[in-house]
């Protein structure tokens, strides 16, 4: 017979969020997350994904207000792990935002109407892991700009930590947001991939 190994917790061991803000340190640029209680990694962006971030950013200038917000790089904390967060490439958000600041420098997901991600090296973590992770946190409208296969995915309708309603969008064709962003935005999928 054979006994299972006991694990003894370690009090003096860093937790994933301290991990997580050891890396940040140490690689300037680089996006540091904690998804599903795994931190994740990803470095500086190429010149297409920048681009397309300016594109949409632009796009959505019709919405910066008093009442709402387009923002770049900002943490929204994740109620799925005790210490998840996620930092979307472009959000929109309700102009009150900081006055529901959560834990390290994050948000709390209840101000986050859209979600924007471009997908760079880490792509399978925008189309699965934070699929799973904006749904549990509620937030209205996840878009994702499928560069690697040329697509955009609008998810919306979030419910029982999956999103109920997924659209794909091909190049070439437009297609409008939700107005639970702010109002109605049509975006070009072409804009959207950076394909020009």
């Amino acid at each position: 017979m054979s006994a299972a190994a006991v694990e003894y917790p370690c009090d003096d061991a860093p937790n994933l969020l301290e991990e997580a803000d050891e890396l940040s340190r140490k690689l300037p640029g680089y996006r540091v997350e904690i998804i599903g209680e795994e931190i994740t990694v990803t470095p500086p962006t190429d010149m297409r994904h920048a681009r397309s971030l300016t594109d949409l950013t632009f796009a959505f200038a019709g919405l910066h207000s008093q009442e709402t917000w387009v923002v770049q790089a900002v943490g929204v904390w994740l109620p799925d792990g005790p210490f998840d967060y996620a930092v979307p490439d472009l959000a929109v958000v309700d102009a009150d935002f900081d006055d529901h600041r959560a834990e390290h420098n994050c948000y709390d997901p209840a101000v986050f109407r859209m979600v924007l991600e471009v997908t760079s090296s880490n792509y399978g973590n925008d189309l699965k892991k934070k699929v799973t992770a904006y749904a549990i946190a509620g937030i209205p409208v996840y878009v994702i700009a499928d560069r690697r296969n040329r697509r955009v995915h609008v998810l919306t309708e979030p419910e029982y930590g999956e999103y109920r309603v997924h659209a794909v969008h091909p190049p070439g064709e437009s297609f409008t947001l939700p107005e639970s962003v702010g109002a109605p935005v049509t975006l070009e999928v072409n804009r959207v991939l950076g394909l020009g």
